[in-house]
């Protein structure tokens, strides 16, 4: 049993887990039932929120395909925030095969303004221990097999990305860490973020190249997802858990995905409250990030020049700047 609303490209099923089996209807995206101005995607080790409440599951179609997984939507802190697992509950998705597209549109279309990305990494200094948590402010990225944008197709876009993270969600996270003194927990506060593409692990002479770059840590996840993030308008901050040394470090084991995930499951919990009061603060203090700006002067392309099936398919991020025709 359902009710159908026509609308073109955001349909939205909801699944309420509160009730016996599963009833689905179709509703806009502007429904407050999926309102959701905080979104998190959790990586490796980082499946749920434990801490949610009145949750709902929320399945997505979008333009660009099926994200990695149902959003759990519930509230947090008294606000509606939206829960991606990254790599899908069950860890089935590789890096390379994420859809970030459809994740990011999917985020844009539960009305996300704030994106907070948890990530698995391993730590290319020696004072970014296991455990550590790193809020890089730039990426280096070394990926090479994924679409990295929503334009093309007729519609040329390009958005500043001199300083990938927002500034402001980045402090929300560094003070979140630092107000919860976590025990064997240090806080790094800035740092590069190398995106590399997997699935295998880095050898030990790229390993030693990407610290003479001065990387801070390397992952496989966070590009294209900031970059997408950034196109879409939403702030985003990646809050980087280290689990180990990759394999440059002499006095340490190489990375395996045993230790990875023996950290993460350290980390998890620590995780989890940091994220928790990271809302709190966006809560008590909303903010305007220049991320949600991104697109205002990013379009080189003539509206009337416009294909009008990529416009359809982009008119979720061109909409604001360029109404539809009456």
């Amino acid at each position: 049993m359902g009710m159908i609303i026509s609308m073109a490209m955001t349909a939205v099923t909801i699944w309420t887990k509160t009730k016996p089996g599963r009833v689905s209807c179709f509703i806009r995206k502007n429904s407050t039932m999926v309102n959701a101005p905080i979104g998190i995607i959790g990586g490796s080790g980082l499946y749920q929120m434990e801490a949610l409440k009145n949750v709902e599951e929320v399945t997505l179609d979008t333009p660009f395909g099926a994200p990695s997984d149902s959003f759990i939507v519930g509230e947090l802190a008294g606000v509606r925030v939206a829960f991606l697992a990254r790599h899908g509950r069950g860890h089935h998705l590789l890096p390379s095969e994420i859809p970030f597209r459809a994740n990011i549109h999917g985020m844009k279309q539960l009305g996300v303004k704030y994106l907070i990305s948890a990530s698995a990494v391993g730590s290319l200094q020696a004072e970014a221990k296991p455990l550590d948590m790193v809020v890089p402010d730039q990426f280096i990225d070394r990926t090479r097999q994924r679409i990295s944008t929503f334009f093309g197709e007729g519609i040329v876009a390009h958005i500043g990305f001199g300083n990938p993270i927002c500034p402001q969600l980045a402090q929300c996270l560094s003070t979140a860490i630092a107000g919860l003194e976590l025990e064997g927990v240090t806080l790094h506060d800035r740092g590069t973020y190398v995106s590399m593409e997997g699935p295998a692990f880095s050898t030990i002479a790229e390993s030693n190249l990407y610290r003479s770059w001065g990387g801070t840590v390397i992952g496989m996840t966070n590009l294209p997802e900031a970059k997408l993030a950034r196109e879409a308008e939403i702030a985003y901050a990646t809050l980087a858990l280290v689990t180990d040394y990759d394999c440059w470090h002499p006095d340490h084991d190489h990375v395996t995905v045993e230790m990875v995930i023996g950290n993460l499951q350290k980390n998890a919990v620590n995780a989890q409250q940091v994220i928790l009061e990271t809302v709190k603060q966006l809560a008590a203090n909303p903010f305007e990030s220049i991320a949600h700006r991104a697109l205002q002067y990013a379009v080189l392309t003539p509206p009337d020049k416009f294909p009008a099936a990529t416009y359809e398919k982009l008119s979720l991020l061109l909409g604001k700047y360029y109404p539809p025709a009456p």
